[in-house]
């Protein structure tokens, strides 16, 4: 195959798109493909050595992409890789603008897309590069100074369309796919540069922790070689699987690493042992659904926001399915057993979708898998090894332990499409597992009438397996056998009642039809002997489908009949279907033709003279009922040509003569019904090859010389259509057989069998398609009746054009339409004739939209039309999926031979799209221009299709939009008198562009944005500017924004570097010209720039375009080209302004301006030695630690001292290179007076030191914006850091009688924009010399504190804003002031407890962003508060309860991480214990007495410890969301103190205590346990259970339940933790307090539900035992004995045998396992017992009618006929009159 190739070609192509083949022109399209090739290597290269990027690399690089998109990869090796080096190297140019770079990484994605055609020795591409590109684009610096614009969303200049990859939507998805593009090729050195590069950012107390992890997870290779595994994954894997494994809070990081894990598995199946850690990838995966369980659940918000992502999830679990200890898969039918009654259609919530989600995609992954295994071609990835391949026992455990979830979900509330899927991939796996449950299911639910959701959704799961019950095979031989059956069942459900049945029954038919030919065998019976049993049975069975096929058409009839016009509708609703109607017709018709294709000519003939006599026997009307007959009509015809035509076109054909002849009938305006319907069902079954027609062409002309010019709209247009279609039938190519078995079904049954062909795949290389190509007849014909018809009609319009003839507007519209017929149906261009309606009939719209859809014709009109395509494209997709068998893709395709056919025509369509779409010639100039003036005409209908059709235009033909802008801004010319309103909304609506099209006023080249933006802004002179209209305003509002959320900076340094022009080079064999260097020109910015200045001065203009013009000329900041000065200067006068958004926008940009002028900082490098990996406090770090005796308090100190200003230096390991500032005396200097300033500085100098700017300045900032919603502005923040930062303190004078001023008052907008100062003050001083920083906090502290003294309830939020900003990545050794101050005394009741918990709170904003290198103020922080834990003020509490969770938030226990100099929870505990022992020591229960007043006198000590319990519950409660790791065995030794508070009843008394201890215990009862700690929790809670208090033992069984349930496969995995749970339960079970043995038969039954335990014979055993206890008698009873009350021992024992029992019977309430009758036997027989057994008795049995009602029949079958008995007598409650 590839051999023969190379004759033609010179070279192997890399692969090609094998559907070319097929095309009837195959032969031409080598030498056209190369013509191409060639050109695309000559001119890129070319381009790229003339470093010319636009147009140059832009327009050939977009040539490249389609040549892929039409011929695939079809290039040699050698090639491919030369343009995969050179657009990597174009890619990453470090200033490209960022839509070339989506552009030109889209294609580099599709030329790396298939892995299996370089290896890794054919290419190898640096991994750097790409990381310098995402780290500069999604961690820019300077973005949110508005320095760099990203577009949200892509631009669209770049998609060409692309039915084959979808869209990627973002910057950040195009980036992440192309490195994952690439990853396969990274060096094999790699991995360690990663390792080294970024595990020094692994602090998890830092953002950085999340930028790292989430790096691994996107570049680690894991594709690697075995025997370069060493080089690979072994570097990482110990170390973060264990970090993984420790972690127990699901920070936001922890997805990543599943995702990297998942990854591994999957490219490393067999080499990695994942064993010892399968329980507790299960026990997380089962966390991460967030299912609810137990009865008082709170729920963590993080653990649902931060649940891992179930594609990867699906992906690790099938990777670790197979291999020699089978553990997996145990593990997974526990985790199935567990959740499947959550499958249940009776349950519904939030967590339904993930576990739909994971049904659907699990079985598909495995398919997946095992495809790659057994029949993928090998390639260079590493095979996976043969003991850990999947073997047919590990295939059959996995698809039983998931039938039984599937089986339920098939009802569900969400729709039964995922179980579908599943079972689609289940049954090619084992169709005899899956059918016969869903046939079980679908039989009935084909009788029943009552029930139609149960019918939707077993057909549409039937029509899931249908491919693998129709083909049999060996594994499942009977079932071909129900096709049938199954298909005449379906036959009702053809409804006109009922649409949705209706149409998943045409569905149903289809499907099953398509995989069959339907051809009656029987007469094989007697004329072959070699037939399997199954095989006669088929061939007798299909002499049934003549008799399906007839009485599918009597429903198709009666359907019809029901929804004519006349029924459907009252006379003055409208005509046109209805959008249900539509649907039913499409359905009705394709099933239809799908039914005619497949089955033999004998029962296509009886089919056809079944068809052609309803047709003509009966009237329809044209728009409904009609449009169905006729479609079916056309379905025959299509099928057999020959055969209809020779029926229908003579009848039609005298029909329409007779009733033509007199010369009345084409007059009048309402035609005859015979006459339309006849002329409708001739027009719609002319539709086949065009040598069928030439037969009768001589009716067929006659015919349309009467019809076209009758007067009757409907009339003529039904005439259109018939000459369309014979135009199109004889001038177009198309494939002409549809049939799912070539060559037809017409053999005779002795050679050729037809049911061996059920369900076959199609074989794409003996696919002989059949094409229509055009013969000298058909195109002699096809121009007769172009120049019969069309030029009259031509010259006609010519005429009326030049005004020598009149026609009425009838007439006009008539003869558009046959004009834009004969164009549609030959696809051939014509000149054009617009412009006379516009100028003399502008009000006609009919014919103005008429003359639109023609332009819009010639423009992109070749055949086919684009959006025809793309959606044909998708369904081709749908179907193909419906019918894939992904288990063995052979290259057979094994698809259905229909479906082949469809996608060759798809490729034959696409062909004539893009290659002769895109040249712009001068008649599409022409074109455009028309366009454009239809676009601004006076009709808004007319302008918005005019505006669609030009916006598509746009983006068909590259270059264009260049032409028009002109056109258009001529519109906007406030000079230009003429315009109207109309024309000026209409110009502003094709600046504005679609939803998703081009958007003209931002284009990406300079030379528009200078013409369009000035000239948007100066239209607010325009005399038809009025902004009274709101629908004007409202246009330039939406224009404005449009540009805003779509603008990013455009490239102005368009440098090549050298690497690629020697990549080019390569490329390019032929001639090599010689490179000429374009300057980027400055000038043009510039002046660009000053024009819109003077423009501004100029035109004193409404506000409206004043905003408008300030965000335009702030978007034009860049980071690489400082702005010029009289823009600065504009810019800094603008902060005065009158108008608050031009206000807000000024501000932004000189923050911007700011960072644009900021003299660089020299930095130097220091190495660091690194050691092994061990985190957290080491002797290398200690110096970076605050230390008070050590504090930098001189000047020389200060010099010498090195500060490290990011926090997570240090903490993981050294970076090999550490960056630090270089000494004071070779940065810039400082303090410069003004003669030393550039100009631009000279401007800001110069106003900001000027009081009076100043005054007005701090006056605006100090303003209200909106009351109450107003935040601490982060760009105010970035003004005041680049102010201070750039002219160190030469505004402090000016500003600080404003601060003092400011401090002192205590409104909020005031006390923020003081804080806004300060901390840009704080952050600005970074590289101020030491006496200045001295001088500088001489003035804060005291500041400070005046706020601090003076903070309210609406200001404590900025002033926390404001310290955490000015800490966050500074040295803390450089802010000791700030700290020190912070630190006086927090809590000292001065200003009440609000102002006692917002110190706090600053302080700990102040703390939180140094992390680990505080240890020493924290442990003083903590020396401090302790004395102050028992306070009173709840607030204080709550605040206290936060602080202790930052400052134990250092001590983790995480692996390789030294024990940390911070303080530590443990020495915590350990003190509070002692504090609270008054509390431990007692056995009754803690309650809340403590009065809420701080009393003088010294109070008890239990009063003391409780007020401390309940500080300790607020921090336990805060820590539980925020730190990494739990700190179990410290919390259990708080763990009885919680069980003595926590209430059972619900007490609704607001009583603080219980309520926190309950919260407190839900959140630690759904903590991850590591295997060591089960022991420990087991033993306390045993211990709590034996406490006196029945509340306490009620609360072990709720906690038991829900920490039993989110560790389930860790506790699994512990035999001895399983029957310690067991024993736990089973002796609550008899415990004296009712309400805890109720609970305890609750616990139980979940357990027995989720499989924990097991219902195994000592169980039951040990409860029937119990029942058999015998109880006293009953003594007489005496008035007022208190002894009664008490139930004796024997009473607890016999109910809890009957609790037992009933917690069996519960525990599984879908279904009847085979102990459950004689259960239910036994509990009858306790029907009479007292009180509380019988209750328990009459609750069970009611539950279980209640659980057992839907499918009682099913469950009947269980029991035998005396317990049948007993049973209905038991649940039919007894009649009360009897």
């Amino acid at each position: 195959m590839k051999k023969a190739k190379s004759d033609t070609l010179d070279f192997i192509p890399q692969k090609d798109i094998v559907y070319n083949k097929l095309l009837p022109y195959a032969d031409r399209l080598d030498d056209e493909s190369n013509d191409i090739l060639s050109k695309i290597k000559g001119n890129l290269g070319r381009a790229v050595q003339l470093r010319e990027i636009w147009p140059g690399v832009l327009f050939w690089t977009r040539k490249l992409s389609t040549y892929m998109r039409l011929y695939g990869r079809k290039f040699s090796k050698e090639d491919h890789v030369l343009f995969i080096k050179l657009l990597y190297e174009l890619v990453t140019i470090p200033r490209l603008e960022i839509s070339m770079m989506q552009g030109l990484a889209r294609l580099l994605i599709n030329l790396l897309k298939k892995r299996e055609l370089l290896s890794r020795e054919d290419l190898e591409l640096p991994w750097r590069p790409l990381y310098e590109l995402h780290d500069r684009i999604l961690f820019s610096k300077t973005e949110h100074l508005g320095l760099n614009w990203f577009p949200k969303y892509v631009s669209l200049l770049f998609i060409d369309f692309f039915p084959f990859s979808f869209y990627y939507s973002s910057v950040e998805s195009v980036l992440k796919t192309l490195v994952k593009s690439c990853r396969p090729y990274f060096s094999e050195s790699a991995t360690q540069e990663m390792l080294d590069e970024w595990r020094p950012l692994l602090c998890p107390f830092d953002v950085t922790m999340q930028r790292a992890i989430s790096y691994f997870e996107l570049f680690l290779p894991t594709t690697l070689p075995p025997e370069l595994h060493h080089k690979g994954f072994k570097l990482w894997f110990d170390e973060l699987i264990s970090l993984w494994v420790s972690v127990q809070n699901l920070p936001s990081w922890e997805i990543h690493l599943v995702n990297l894990f998942a990854r591994l598995a999957n490219d490393n199946i067999g080499y990695i042992d994942w064993d010892p850690y399968i329980p507790k990838i299960f026990t997380r995966i089962l966390r991460s659904l967030n299912l609810p369980v137990g009865t008082s659940q709170m729920l963590v918000p993080r653990y649902i926001t931060n649940a891992y992502d179930i594609s990867h999830v699906v992906l690790w679990v099938s990777s670790l399915l197979g291999g020699p200890s089978k553990q997996a898969q145990e593990q997974l039918s526990g985790l199935f057993n567990s959740i499947t009654s959550f499958f249940h259609p009776s349950n519904h919530g939030r967590w339904l979708m993930k576990l739909m989600k994971l049904l659907q995609r699990l079985p598909a992954s495995v398919v997946r898998r095992l495809h790659r295994e057994r029949y993928k071609k090998p390639t260079w990835l590493t095979p996976i090894p043969d003991s850990h391949k999947l073997t047919e026992e590990d295939i059959t455990d996995f698809v039983e332990s998931m039938m039984q979830p599937v089986l339920l979900a098939m009802f569900s509330k969400t729709g039964s499409l995922d179980a579908a899927q599943a079972l689609q991939n289940l049954a090619l796996m084992r169709p005899e597992l899956v059918i016969p449950p869903v046939l079980e299911k679908t039989y009935p639910a084909l009788e029943t009438l009552t029930e139609p959701h149960q019918l939707t959704a077993t057909l549409s799961c039937m029509i899931g397996v249908a491919r693998s019950l129709v083909s049999g095979g060996q594994r499942f031989p009977e079932g071909p056998t129900h096709m049938l059956p199954l298909l005449m069942r379906a036959l009702p459900g053809v409804d006109p009642n009922d649409f949705s049945k209706c149409m998943i029954t045409f569905q149903f038919i289809a499907t099953f039809v398509t995989l069959v030919p339907l051809v009656d065998c029987s007469s094989a019976l007697h004329e072959r002997t070699d037939l399997t049993e199954v095989e006669r049975e088929m061939c007798s069975a299909s002499a049934e489908f003549e008799d399906f096929v007839l009485q599918f058409m009597d429903r198709c009839f009666a359907l019809i009949d029901s929804s004519t016009l006349e029924q459907t509708r009252e006379e003055t609703e409208t005509e046109k279907m209805t959008h249900l109607e539509s649907l039913v017709e499409l359905g009705l018709s394709s099933t239809f033709s799908t039914i005619l294709t497949q089955c033999s000519l004998d029962i296509f003939k009886v089919a056809l003279e079944k068809v052609f006599n309803f047709a003509t026997t009966n009237i329809f009307e044209t728009r409904v009922a009609g449009r169905m007959v006729a479609d079916m009509c056309r379905a025959a015809s299509k099928c057999h040509p020959a055969e209809s035509l020779k029926m229908f076109v003579p009848h039609c054909c005298n029909a329409i003569n007779q009733i033509a002849v007199n010369e009345e009938v084409l007059n009048e305006e309402e035609l005859d019904k015979e006459l339309l319907w006849n002329l409708q069902l001739l027009s719609e079954v002319s539709r086949v090859d065009g040598d069928k027609i030439l037969p009768y062409r001589s009716e067929l002309v006659q015919i349309l010389q009467l019809t076209l010019h009758l007067k009757c709209k409907q009339g003529y247009t039904l005439a259109c259509n018939l000459l369309h279609h014979i135009l199109r039938s004889t001038a177009l190519i198309y494939p002409t057989e549809y049939c799912s078995v070539p060559g037809g079904f017409h053999q005779p049954v002795s050679d050729y069998l037809p049911i061996k062909d059920w369900g076959r795949p199609g074989d794409l290389w003996n696919l002989d398609i059949r094409w229509h190509v055009p013969s000298v007849e058909e195109t002699s014909l096809a121009f007769y009746l172009l120049d019969l018809i069309l030029q009259p009609e031509l010259q006609r319009l010519q005429r009326f054009a030049q005004g020598d003839q009149d026609m009425s507007r009838d007439d006009v519209l008539q003869s558009l339409t046959i004009v834009q017929h004969c164009l549609l149906g030959a696809g051939v261009p014509f000149p054009l004739f617009a412009d006379y309606i516009l100028e003399h009939s502008e009000d006609d719209t009919k014919s103005l939209f008429s003359i639109i859809k023609i332009i819009s014709d010639l423009l992109h009109f070749k055949g086919s039309h684009k959006h025809e395509f793309d959606s044909r494209w998708k369904s081709f997709n749908l179907v193909k999926k419906s019918m894939e068998n992904r288990v063995r893709h052979f290259i057979a395709l094994l698809l259905c031979i229909t479906l082949l056919i469809d996608r060759v025509m798809l490729q034959h369509e696409l062909r004539k799209l893009t290659v002769e779409g895109c040249q712009y010639r001068s008649i599409h100039q022409a074109l455009m221009r028309d366009l454009l003036r239809l676009s601004t005409s006076t009709y808004s209908q007319v302008r918005s299709r005019a505006q669609n059709v030009l916006f598509t235009a746009l983006g068909t033909y590259n270059f264009c939009c260049r032409d028009l802008i002109p056109h258009v801004l001529e519109f906007l010319n406030p000079d230009n008198s003429s315009v109207t309103q109309q024309q000026f909304k209409g110009a502003l609506y094709c600046f504005l562009g679609n939803h998703s099209g081009v958007c003209l006023a931002n284009l990406h080249d300079w030379e528009c944005i200078a013409l369009t933006w000035p000239a948007i802004v100066r239209s607010g002179l325009s005399s038809a500017m009025s902004l009274e209209k709101p629908s004007i305003v409202r246009l330039f509002d939406d224009l404005a924004d449009k540009i805003h959320r779509q603008y990013e900076t455009i490239g102005i340094d368009f440098s090549i570097p050298d690497e690629c022009c020697t990549v080019a080079k390569a490329l390019m064999t032929a001639g090599n010209p010689v490179p000429v260097e374009p300057v980027p020109s400055e000038e043009e910015t510039q002046n660009g720039l000053k024009r819109q200045e003077q423009k501004n001065s100029e035109a004193i203009e409404p506000w409206k375009f004043e905003h408008i013009a300030i965000g335009f000329l702030s978007l034009l900041l860049r980071d690489d080209h400082q702005l010029p000065p009289p823009a600065v200067m504009f810019f800094v006068k603008s902060l005065n302004h009158d108008s608050l958004y031009v206000r807000k926008v000024a501000i932004s940009a000189v923050a911007g301006i700011m960072k644009q002028i900021k003299r660089p900082h020299k930095k130097v490098s220091s190495p660091q030695k690194s050691a092994l990996v061990s985190a957290g406090d080491r002797a290398d770090n200690e110096w970076l630690q605050y230390n008070s005796s050590n504090l930098p308090r001189t000047q020389q100190d200060w010099d010498h001292c090195v500060f490290v200003e990011k926090t997570h230096w240090g903490y993981y390991c050294w970076p090999r290179k550490l960056m630090m500032y270089a000494p004071l005396e070779e940065q810039p200097k400082h303090n410069l007076s003004r003669e030393e300033m550039t100009e631009r500085e000279q401007i800001i100098f110069d106003h900001f030191s000027d009081p009076v700017f100043i005054n007005q300045f701090i006056e605006f900032l100090s303003l209200e914006d909106r009351k109450g919603k107003d935040k601490f502005s982060p760009r105010r923040f970035c003004l005041f850091k680049g102010l201070f930062r750039n002219f160190s303190d030469a505004f402090l004078p000016v500003l600080r009688p404003h601060m003092e001023r400011l401090v002192a008052d205590s409104h909020e907008s005031k006390q923020r924009c003081v804080a806004e100062i300060i901390s840009g003050l704080i952050r600005g001083c970074k590289h101020w010399s030491y006496l200045k920083v001295e001088s500088l906090w001489e003035l804060l502290c005291p500041l400070l504190r005046t706020a601090l003294s003076n903070i309210t309830i609406e200001t404590y939020a900025d002033w926390g804003t404001c310290i955490a900003t000015a800490c966050e990545s500074r040295d803390p050794r450089k802010l000791h002031w700030l700290f020190e101050m912070l630190m006086e005394s927090p809590v000292n009741g001065e200003g009440g407890s609000f102002v006692d918990a917002c110190r706090l709170y600053v302080l700990q904003g102040g703390l939180a962003q140094q992390e680990w290198r505080v240890p020493e103020l924290l442990h003083r922080l903590l020396q401090y508060l302790e004395p102050k834990l028992t306070q009173v003020y709840k607030n204080v509490r709550e605040r206290i309860g936060s602080v202790l969770t930052y400052i134990f938030m250092i001590d983790v226990n995480l692996p390789y991480t030294q024990p940390t100099t911070s303080p530590r929870i443990l020495d915590f505990t350990e003190r509070i214990l002692l504090q609270l022992k008054p509390l431990t020591e007692g056995d009754e229960e803690i309650q809340n007495h403590v009065i809420e007043e701080n009393e003088v006198g010294e109070q008890d000590e239990r009063t003391q410890a409780i007020k401390l319990l309940k500080t300790v519950l607020k921090w336990l409660i805060a820590s539980a969301g925020r730190s990494f790791s739990t700190a179990v065995p410290e919390q259990l030794r708080l763990l009885p103190l919680l069980f003595k508070i926590a209430p059972v009843e619900n007490d609704d008394s607001y009583d603080e205590l219980k309520r926190d201890a309950k919260t407190c215990l839900s959140l630690m009862s759904q903590g991850l346990l590591y295997t060591e700690q089960i022991p420990m929790v087991l033993n306390a809670l045993q211990e709590i259970a034996g406490s006196s208090s029945w509340h306490a033992r009620y609360t072990v069984l709720t906690y038991l339940q829900i920490m039993v349930f989110y560790n389930l496969f860790t506790f699994m995995s512990d035999q001895k933790a399983v029957n310690d749970v067991r024993a736990l339960v089973i002796q609550l079970l008899e415990d004296e307090q009712l309400e805890v043995r109720e609970m305890a038969a609750t616990t139980l039954s979940g357990f027995l539900q989720c499989n924990f335990l097991s219902m195994d014979a000592p169980m039951q055993a040990h409860f029937e035992a119990l029942c058999k206890t015998s109880l006293p008698k009953k003594r007489k009873r005496e008035v007022g004995c208190i002894v009664d009350t008490i139930p004796s021992a024997d009473l607890v024992r016999r109910h809890a045998g009957v609790l037992g029992l009933s917690a069996c019977i519960l525990s599984s309430p879908y279904d009847v396992p085979t102990w459950m009758p004689q259960l239910l036997m036994d509990l009858s027989a306790h029907l009479n017992d007292t009180q509380p057994i019988e209750m328990t008795v009459k609750k069970t049995l009611s539950n279980f009618r209640r659980t057992h009602h839907d499918n009682w029949q099913q469950h009947k079958q269980q029991f035998t006929d005396d317990q049948l008995l007993v049973l209905t007598d038991l649940l039919v409650s007894p009649c009360y009159y009897a």
